[in-house]
């Protein structure tokens, strides 16, 4: 029989995108588990200047709070007509109190007159890895790239997605299946990326 996983714990309490990381690892046979299955972890403060650095904080923060393997995820959306913004804030770009549906009102007002061909954007995905100790032992970025529309389109997914146009499909992250996404978007890339080199270390401190 093949060596089991150590536990690995995601630094968010967002349900959807648990949801997603979860079925990304599953086939792999990796266990995920949410902060939100653990009574009183501190939330992480992102005070960080790059996707990097707060993916780091958060996995490192709670890998050693729990003492266990974390996962720290760091995303957003940077448009190009707005000089990358909202960036780092994506999640809070309509303020403190922000929900989906503020901040997208906010990126749509932001981007009126702007002509279709220059409202383009990206997803970002940033994934970092720290043990029990603390130590980063991976760090991977990818993005997605797309445009932003002027009317939401689809249900699905959460975030900016029902206004991010894949444009080869026509389609926004909103219209795409889960099963679709999880292949083409920027959190599907970065695990892409990410997996072959977790299934590398976490046997290693399995025994």
């Amino acid at each position: 029989m093949p060596k089991p996983y150590p536990p690995i714990v995601l630094a968010s309490r967002n349900a959807k995108k648990s949801g997603e990381i979860r079925a990304l690892l599953a086939p792999h046979g990796v266990q995920v588990k949410s902060v939100a299955d653990f009574d009183s972890v501190p939330d992480v403060i992102e005070d960080g200047e790059t996707f990097a650095e707060n993916a780091a904080k958060k996995a490192v923060q709670t890998a050693q709070h729990l003492g266990l393997w974390a996962i720290g995820e760091d995303s957003g959306l940077r448009v190009d007509a707005l000089d990358g913004a909202p960036g780092i804030y994506s999640a809070r770009f309509s303020g403190s109190d922000a929900t989906d549906e503020s901040n997208n009102a906010k990126l749509i007002d932001a981007l009126e007159g702007i002509p279709p061909e220059q409202r383009g954007a990206e997803y970002v995905c940033h994934v970092a890895v720290s043990d029990p100790e603390g130590i980063v032992w991976l760090s991977i970025e990818a993005t997605c790239r797309g445009r932003i529309t002027a009317e939401p389109r689809g249900k699905n997914g959460f975030g900016y997605d029902p206004y991010f146009e894949i444009r080869e499909f026509h389609r926004t992250f909103g219209q795409l299946s889960p099963l679709a996404k999880r292949q083409l978007s920027h959190r599907a890339r970065a695990f892409g990326r990410l997996i072959p080199r977790l299934l590398k270390v976490l046997p290693a401190v399995a025994d």
